[in-house]
């Protein structure tokens, strides 16, 4: 019989997502575990995979089309050897509307597959094809990706803007005609200052928004910091690294450092939640990771356990595949404790906002050239990295947080540790 794909829930702070594009069309023979569909979420694109063999009978929800939440039907799998009236029977049989695929906006111009903003509810008022363009909950509009393009380069306001495509969807048309209104003064910048550009919020930035804000206002955050001398760390590093196939950073080792630590202070690999504090049996770091959408934080399991070489080429791939918004779900979710390194842009100490559900994060800064005083009292110069550890007091104490601390620093000035 004909089965019904809906939109599966990807991820567990994630009630639903948009269509990125399909990758089977209506009539494709389908096998178990085929690829179907991509489905942009707050933090990613998924693919989404087949559960039975069969046809694709219909589309029912097009790639572009408005974010639909979790559990919604989104297309129908003809068995073999059923014709187009099951479909009809399966959608009734669930309930689900019986209507022909839900389109992405026709441009003026072809726009590249892209994920498409929520749609916005039409105005009682508004002309048949025609919708007002009031934003969402959660502030979205429903407009197509060529629009939003055009009215960042002409300075328009898309609030201001009535779509006149399929279900009131802003289209390159009404863009322009919304460019032509504008009176010529209006439209000039002021003397010597450029126009001011607003660029919509994606799921992304909004979700790191949401997040951030709940940990600074709901994690009671406090803050530890320490210097690390790092001249044998550097200088240990420069030897692995000659010859070797796999080159290794300074963040491998502060990776794996922090790793070790946990497995020394387990008290600091916990989680906080309302019924009780939970302690985590690995140690999995995550990395943030800068993207164009926002900050990523792909995990390292298992960190503690493997070598150097692995830990290297496993961030860059993570990295990679973050960076073009290609990670699963179980890549990015969960995790002991986050690492992120401003080092390399010159940053010399900063203070991180905890990742929720995590207790702890560590931030780490430039390794420079400092005068210390050595343990004979004399005056000398040392590559100094200092690194701030923001803990959660509800599961962290400070003196747990500073033997944490503690144990780590060791490992960075005793390197060879972090090898055994």
């Amino acid at each position: 019989m004909a089965h019904l794909i809906k939109l599966p829930s990807v991820a567990a702070d994630t009630s639903g997502g948009t269509l990125h594009q399909w990758l089977k069309k209506e009539g494709d023979t389908v096998a178990v575990g085929d690829a179907l569909a991509e489905i942009e979420t707050e933090k990613a694109i998924v693919e989404i995979n087949a559960e039975q063999a069969g046809v694709l009978g219909r589309i029912v929800v097009q790639a572009g089309a408005a974010s639909v939440p979790v559990n919604t039907v989104i297309g129908v799998l003809l068995a073999q050897g059923e014709d187009a009236s099951a479909i009809d029977r399966a959608l009734a049989e669930a309930g689900a509307a019986v209507q022909p695929a839900v389109a992405a906006a026709p441009a003026a111009a072809p726009a590249p597959a892209c994920s498409a903003a929520a749609s916005a509810p039409a105005s009682p008022s508004a002309p048949a094809g025609a919708a007002s363009t009031t934003p969402v909950p959660g502030g979205r509009l429903f407009a197509s990706p060529l629009a939003r393009r055009l009215a960042a380069q002409w300075h328009v306001d898309l609030l201001n803007v009535t779509g006149t495509g399929p279900h009131g969807r802003i289209v390159r048309r009404d863009v322009e005609a919304a460019r032509d209104r504008i009176p010529a003064a209006a439209a000039a910048p002021l003397a010597g200052r450029p126009a001011a550009r607003r660029v919509p919020h994606t799921g992304m930035r909004r979700a790191i928004a949401r997040r951030l804000t709940e940990s600074k206002q709901h994690v009671p955050h406090f803050y530890l910091t320490v210097d690390c001398r790092m001249d044998a760390l550097l200088a240990l590093r420069s030897q692995a690294n000659q010859g070797g196939a796999v080159k290794l950073s300074v963040n491998d080792f502060i990776v794996r450092a922090a790793a070790l630590a946990l497995r020394e202070v387990p008290e600091v690999n916990a989680s906080w939640h309302e019924d009780a504090v939970e302690y985590h049996a690995g140690a999995d770091i995550s990395v943030a990771v800068a993207t164009d959408g926002g900050l990523v934080t792909p995990i390292v399991r298992d960190a503690d356990v493997k070598p150097l070489s692995a830990i290297a080429g496993e961030i860059v791939e993570l990295a990679g595949r973050a960076k073009i918004n290609r990670l699963k779900p179980e890549e990015f979710t969960g995790g002991s404790l986050t690492v992120s390194n401003l080092g390399m842009y010159g940053i010399s100490q900063f203070a991180a906002i905890i990742n929720p559900p995590q207790a702890a994060i560590l931030a780490v800064g430039a390794a420079e050239k400092r005068p210390v005083v050595d343990s004979d009292g004399q005056l000398a110069a040392a590559t100094v990295m200092t690194v701030t550890l923001s803990a959660d007091h509800r599961v962290v104490d400070g003196a747990v947080g500073a033997r944490w601390l503690a144990a780590f620093r060791t490992l960075i000035e005793n390197p060879v540790r972090i090898l055994l």
